[in-house]
């Protein structure tokens, strides 16, 4: 045999040989988040906060090198089921972390329940019925859900600002309904109303806003308002510049520092704008401060704040790691153990502990805020009030909190 066939065949058998035992020492972790459309700053945040997960735990977990492959949706359900497709089925991960976008999310749970071997945890999806109804066995979510971002932000309008009468701008899909159940469910329950005809939904991707700006009502107090991305960007600004005057309360993402972070006209305009959600930019704890200094070194071109979505993908993708700390990276069950591992995992966040109910939900501290101008000239969200260990039923049975309904565009009435 020619030298140089006997090299090749000498490298091919070494190959051969090496290629379990690589396998073996190494775990796929499949992401997937939205990086493309009007979600695309989010959806970039995201992947960070996958990384700042693995840079912690020093890429290895269960004494395995973790493979991170990433996977790219424009926030519709038919892209994050491809792009699920090609993780698991074509890249083989048997642990996948996604995706960001409600409806995404009912996709992929639905997805999760004809894959019995690969388990999934949420980036930040945020849909009630993700886990609420007809959950998947293998489907976590270690971050929470739109209704409960909400927490306080209808009796802090109602009671604190004064509010009675309220216009509803959201986008038209499952996580803007999530949300705006959450915030109106307290709302008019206190005797506050946000008619039928004063809500305005629209499709993600929505450019001109002249349309619902000209049909908002005058005899309103404030616009309540669950738009993300470049939508609330674009809200915002054409709001701005048409004059309006109407006080703002901000949905979780409306802003989240991927709209304060954003250059243009909308500063001054948002300031005092009171929101709610799982983080908030000036909570003074040793544990935030520690996570948004890590994020600052490892990302100096991020956000001058890490997003929420930053925090919810790196929340779950830390559970993921804990729980394979656990089982020593064994996945050889199809991750059964595994999977009993997250079932019971609590751990301390950088805003809190976190733990599970029975549907694999997260249960959390919530953060009512307001807009304000930081000491630098970055717009912040600073901390009205902590509401602790919110639960998806806001405290309620499970059977209790069913009766409210499936969130929707007209539930609650609040006429």
């Amino acid at each position: 045999m020619h030298g140089l066939a006997k090299k090749a065949l000498a490298a091919a058998i070494v190959l051969a040989f090496a290629s379990p035992a690589v396998a073996q020492d190494s775990i796929k972790l499949g992401a997937l988040a939205t990086l493309e459309g009007a979600f695309a700053a989010p959806g970039e945040d995201g992947i960070r906060g996958v990384r700042m997960a693995l840079e912690e735990f020093g890429h290895m977990a269960g004494g395995k090198k973790i493979e991170l492959i990433t996977g790219s949706s424009d926030a519709s359900p038919d892209s994050a089921i491809r792009a699920t497709r090609k993780l698991v089925e074509q890249d083989g991960v048997k642990v996948l972390i996604g995706p960001l976008s409600g409806s995404e999310g009912l996709a992929v749970k639905d997805y999760a329940k004809t894959q019995p071997n690969v388990t999934f945890l949420n980036g930040t999806s945020a849909a009630q019925d993700t886990t609420l109804r007809s959950p998947a066995e293998n489907f976590f979510r270690f971050s929470t859900d739109g209704a409960q971002w909400m927490a306080g932000l209808g009796e802090y309008a109602y009671n604190k600002k004064g509010y009675r009468k309220v216009a509803v701008l959201a986008e038209d899909y499952s996580f803007p309904y999530t949300q705006v159940f959450g915030f109106l469910e307290p709302f008019c329950r206190l005797g506050g109303k946000a008619p039928i005809d004063a809500r305005f939904w629209v499709p993600i991707g929505n450019k001109d806003y002249s349309s619902v700006i000209a049909a908002l009502p005058d005899d309103v107090d404030a616009i309540y308002v669950a738009l993300g991305g470049a939508d609330a960007v674009n809200f915002l600004t054409q709001y701005e510049q048409t004059g309006g005057e109407l006080p703002l309360i901000g949905g979780s993402i409306t802003v989240d520092q991927t709209v304060l972070g954003s250059k243009g006209r909308t500063r001054d305009f948002v300031i005092g704008t009171p929101s709610a959600g799982p983080i908030s930019d000036t909570w003074d704890n040793p544990a935030w401060n520690g996570f948004v200094a890590a994020y600052k070194k490892q990302f100096p071109d991020g956000f001058p704040s890490p997003s929420l979505f930053a925090h919810g993908y790196y929340i779950n993708t830390k559970a993921a790691l804990l729980a394979l700390n656990e089982v020593g990276g064994d996945l050889s069950d199809g991750g059964v153990k595994f999977r009993a591992a997250l079932s019971a995992l609590e751990f301390d966040t950088p805003t809190g502990k976190v733990s599970l109910d029975e549907r694999r939900q997260a249960i959390a501290d919530m953060f009512l805020t307001e807009v304000i101008e930081g000491p630098d000239g970055n717009l912040l969200n600073k901390t009205i009030e902590v509401i602790p260990q919110v639960t998806q039923t806001f405290g309620l049975s499970y059977e209790e909190f069913l009766k409210y309904g499936q969130v929707g565009r007209e539930n609650p009435s609040c006429m």
